[in-house]
């Protein structure tokens, strides 16, 4: 069960062939592989990893 304070973070796109610091921005949050769900805590920094690699990852 999820409560408001957790987020699930799933990595939909690779890393491969974007900058350096999206790489270890994923790393940083668990993910390294496609399809790869995280349950993370909805802080602000964890917010800030997330909206550095919008591009790369979705969240629910």
């Amino acid at each position: 069960m999820i409560d408001k304070k957790t987020i699930v973070v799933t990595q939909k796109k690779s890393p491969i062939g974007r900058q350096s610091y999206q790489r270890q921005t994923l790393i940083g949050l668990g993910l390294n592989k496609i399809g790869r769900q995280k349950e993370l805590q909805n802080t602000p920094s964890i917010r800030g990893m997330i909206n550095k690699v919008k591009h790369l990852v979705k969240v629910d």
